[in-house]
């Protein structure tokens, strides 16, 4: 299991590992008991652990910095009931936490985060991204394609059809017998009385 494949989903305790995705929700398996549901996007928020930042006096900084943070430290975690415990271990452990802006609710989580993670023996580090593929030196010469123009027309019943042309380079010569470049009208049919 990988640390970037772990989210957390708004309105269902605990994290959950993200299994698969699809455009109305998620199935993810929860780290607690392991069991697999799929929480629904109308309902339901996915917060990646990566993308999560923690307010702090200088710049933000990511989640996974603060649980290595927790890690280094070797200090037993306080327990999640008592908030100036709580508040006075954070002290120690990262100072720069904008304790300001950061709820006692949001540490308890962040506690409770690091603890399931521990259980579940995930590494806790960041995904590097994809290094970009280098420019090459050459420029090499692109063709350009004929451009296409697009006319909407409308016919009796009112409804709108869209036509593509291509323009070509070339002009066409026009002919001199105009009849013959121009479709014939239709005659109407009467209705016999």
């Amino acid at each position: 299991m990988e640390y970037s494949k772990i989210v957390s989903v708004t309105g269902l305790p605990g994290l959950y590992e993200l299994i698969n995705s699809k455009s109305d929700g998620a199935i993810v398996r929860s780290l607690d008991d392991k069991s697999t549901k799929f929480a629904s996007a109308r309902i339901h928020n996915f917060s990646h652990l990566e993308s999560i930042e923690v307010y702090t006096t200088g710049d933000n900084v990511n989640l996974a910095e603060i649980f290595q943070a927790i890690e280094s430290n070797g200090e037993s975690t306080p327990d999640t009931k008592d908030n100036s415990a709580i508040k006075k271990y954070f002290e120690r452990v990262y100072p720069d936490i904008d304790f300001e802006r950061v709820y006692h609710s949001d540490l308890k989580k962040m506690i409770k985060w690091y603890e399931v993670l521990k259980k579940n023996n995930i590494e806790i580090k960041l995904s590097e991204p994809e290094a970009e593929p280098e420019p090459e030196d050459e420029a090499q010469p692109v063709e350009e394609a004929p451009k296409e123009k697009e006319t909407v027309k409308t016919d009796k019943a009112g409804t709108a059809k869209k036509t593509v042309k291509k323009k070509t380079e070339k002009t066409e010569k026009k002919s001199s017998s105009s009849k013959t470049d121009k479709p014939a009208k239709k005659a109407a049919k009467k209705k016999g009385k």
